[in-house]
């Protein structure tokens, strides 16, 4: 072993002499040269910059936006202090990262060579914030902790009679309401309409100065990015100036104002009838509180005494459910079977799961319905206290209405997954409640028997009337009393004075008494403590009949728009899938095309739908003095 060690060490001398002499009898090599550098690499252009940033501002907003939405899940479906206290903390953070979004997008509004895409992004991260925060932490945190809270103290809203130990909630209260124009007895369902309607509204004064600061900060925020003030932010998300959006809501309130001149001139002839001229004049507004309703925003509980043909067979839905033992999933169900009727996919198990669907018995809750998408990719969810009612049946149609927008574009960028203006998201659900014909009622077993009569669908007209058309001057007005407020039109000592005047002046209807600024009534409705837009409502409710026109063509339906019902129909769906599936990703001419055909928001579907019903009151109101 170790002769071969040896040898192979002798060996590796050798090769090494044998090397060296090599290298010693070489020409010398060339001095290396060095390498040319590499070209440095090219700067991103402006406009690609502009690309990079909406992507990864896209991806942040994403992050902190579902864990807001869970925050806000937490608290609104168990109001506690410590879900407060998230909740707050996540809505300051969320606000944060907006607040310094939009600053920074500013910076990319005018570059040049934006591809379309782009531009869209950044014009949506600049519209987006709802509530915008001031740069100022210490204000911005103040204005999450008043956004809360405002949103608690309605959620935990009761009425406690004076020397009574038992308080009532909305729901108990609205439930008055709604009973009164059955009730036997005028005189006592006067008394208790008033009680209910006015012991609610002892809830929103103490939100009074609350939400005066909410104000004051929240236009700071806007002026922090780049607006007047709300008002003017507020406006800018419909894809055309404020000033031209404000045109085109009074275009179509004053396209269907004349159906609400009607049925407002019925109305009050009829409760005139009922509770006595001295009680309700007949002329002049309505007092505020018969109509059924907290907010006078839709009239269904007058049926009753309004119905044209009272003798028809009865169209009480709520009596029938109630009657077959409907249960409030079976009415979840039966909205989601609709949706499935048209091909759309069935909701995930997980809704069914997560969903809060009755209003629990051992925690406060916020009852008012909501829809959600926590996670932005199909965790679908419904926040909603259901009772076995007609008014529940068609919530659900209008909040799975918001699912299936939910779920057709969750594949889309965070930016992009909202209507294609708020509007478009409040209609579709609406759009479908339409379809909810007698016909369809029939089919469902909810009614035994239904009337093709002249007479049974002046009653259906009626029925519908009075959700949707009266409520057209109420979704007209709330924002235009919060833009004249962010404006500062309408100052903090006149806020009670001013949102009277537009009740008089849009709903034809007045206080019992002078309502000072003692009381803070607008807070009394969960949209101005939650400080959520309103007309979105309004133009979903001239949108869906828009949206029902053009999905009854799509069906193949003859015959007049208000008995067609597009349920199973995979043409109608197919065209709806269209639409839902592009989201915010296209203006909103472009979505309200895909669907439609047209680009322009139309009532002449609405007026249509109603025609019947228009000329017969028409005719009833011959010789009445019309108007307020």
């Amino acid at each position: 072993m170790r002769h071969s060690v040896l040898s192979s060490l002798v060996v590796s001398a050798a090769l090494l002499g044998c090397a060296g002499i090599a290298l010693a009898r070489a020409p010398k090599p060339a001095a290396p040269v060095a390498p040319e550098p590499a070209p440095a690499p090219a700067l991103p252009t402006p406009a690609e910059e502009a690309r990079a940033f909406a992507l990864a501002a896209d991806d942040e907003l994403r992050a902190v936006g579902i864990e807001a939405a869970q925050a806000a899940w937490d608290y609104q479906t168990d109001i506690t202090d410590a879900h407060e206290a998230v909740l707050s903390a996540k809505s300051d953070a969320s606000m944060a990262v907006a607040t310094r979004l939009v600053q920074e997008a500013a910076k990319y509004k005018d570059v040049p060579g934006l591809d379309a895409d782009t531009a869209r992004l950044l014009h949506l991260i600049r519209v987006s914030p709802t509530i915008p925060a001031p740069v100022d932490a210490a204000r911005r945190a103040e204005l999450a902790q008043i956004v809360t809270e405002l949103d608690g103290m309605y959620g935990k809203g009761e009425y406690c009679r004076p020397g009574e130990t038992t308080c009532r909630d909305l729901g108990q209260l609205e439930q008055v309401l709604a009973d009164a124009p059955k009730a036997r007895s005028a005189k006592k369902a006067w008394d208790d309409q008033v009680d209910a309607y006015y012991g609610w509204r002892t809830i929103s004064p103490p939100m009074r100065d609350m939400y005066t600061r909410f104000v004051t900060l929240g236009n700071e925020g806007a002026r922090d990015i780049g607006f007047a003030d709300m008002s003017e932010l507020w406006r800018s998300g419909y894809d055309m100036t404020p000033a031209e959006f404000d045109g085109e809501v009074e275009r179509l309130w004053q396209e269907v104002k004349p159906l609400y001149d009607q049925l407002h001139c019925y109305a009050r002839a009829e409760l005139s009838d009922h509770y006595g001229k001295k009680r309700v004049p007949t002329t002049g507004p309505i007092p505020a509180h018969v109509l059924g309703n907290m907010w006078s925003q839709s009239w269904e509980a007058l049926y009753p005494l309004l119905a044209p043909y009272p003798a028809e067979p009865s169209l009480d839905v709520t009596a029938a459910m109630q009657a077959k033992g409907w249960e409030p999933q079976r009415l979840v169900k039966t909205a989601e079977g609709f949706f499935t009727s048209l091909g759309l996919d069935p909701l995930p198990q997980t809704f069914y799961e997560r969903s809060m669907f009755v209003q629990p018995t051992d925690r406060e809750v916020v009852c008012h319905a909501s829809a959600w998408d926590v996670s932005t990719r199909g965790d679908l969810r419904i926040k909603m206290c259901i009772k076995v009612d007609e008014d529940s049946l068609l919530t659900l149609h209008h909040e799975l209405g918001h699912n299936y927008y939910y779920q057709a574009y969750r594949t889309l960028p965070y930016l992009y997954q909202s209507g294609a203006n708020d509007g478009f998201h409040e209609g579709i659900g609406d759009t479908l409640a339409l379809s909810v014909t007698p016909a369809y009622l029939k089919e469902l077993g909810i009614l035994d028997t239904v009337s093709e009569s002249p007479e049974a669908n002046l009653n259906k007209q009626m029925s519908v009337a009075l959700a949707k058309i009266a409520f057209l001057p109420f979704g007209r007005m709330m924002d235009k009393w919060r833009w004249q407020v962010f404006s500062g039109e309408i100052p903090p000592e006149r806020y009670n004075e001013a949102w009277w005047a537009l009740v008089k002046e849009y709903q034809g209807l007045v206080p019992l008494e002078d309502r000072g600024e003692q009381f803070f009534d607008p807070g009394a409705k969960y949209h101005i403590p939650a400080n959520t837009p309103y007309m979105r409502y309004f133009l979903a409710a001239v949108l869906q009949f828009q949206f029902h026109e053009a999905l009854c063509k799509a069906s193949g339906h003859t015959g007049p728009l208000y008995t067609c019902s597009i349920h199973g129909s995979k043409e109608a769906g197919a065209r709806l899938q269209e639409m839902l599936a592009m989201g915010a990703s296209k203006p909103w001419p472009d979505a309200l095309e895909a669907i439609t055909g047209s680009r322009t928001m139309d009532a002449r579907p609405i007026v249509e739908y109603f025609q019947p019903l228009m000329g017969w009151l028409a005719e009833e109101n011959k010789g009445r003095t019309c108007g307020w």
